[in-house]
């Protein structure tokens, strides 16, 4: 699984025009996806990861200060744009693999005791962010 993981001070995703996720204060706004040979594991170590990243002010995690995650799939990360001018999707895992393994990830946060806001699998987003820094890190498990 590829993350692209970015601190924020407030994150929201919109679905035609309605708010379907939002975090306020700061957080991390996390977009995801899978490929092929992604797991239960993956998704699983994922969400520790996510959980667990000292990104935050004072170098704490998000269970370190309890601040919340707003998760969205996004299949785009495995875009292979190399060959060409059209990029090619075929490392993206299917819908029917991904959706599963997306809401893993975001059940097993929950576990973990995470406040996790989430998009809204295939649909049309918006996402909209405050990044705090700026700063981005991509995670691949």
């Amino acid at each position: 699984m590829r993350a692209v993981v970015q601190r924020v001070d407030g994150a929201a995703v919109e679905v035609g025009g309605e708010t379907v996720g939002e975090i306020v204060g700061q957080g991390l706004c996390v977009l995801v996806g899978a490929t092929h040979g992604d797991t239960e594991e993956t998704a699983a170590a994922l969400a520790r990861k996510l959980w667990t990243l000292r990104v935050l002010d004072g170098e704490k995690s998000c269970s370190d200060v309890n601040a919340p995650l707003l998760v969205v799939s996004q299949f785009t990360l495995y875009g292979d744009a190399r060959k060409g001018r059209r990029p090619t999707w075929s490392a993206a895992a299917p819908g029917e693999v991904a959706e599963p393994l997306v809401e893993l990830v975001v059940e097993r946060l929950r576990d973990l005791g995470a406040t996790v806001e989430t998009g809204r699998f295939g649909a049309s987003m918006r996402v909209s962010l405050t990044n705090d820094g700026p700063f981005t890190v991509l995670l691949e498990i």
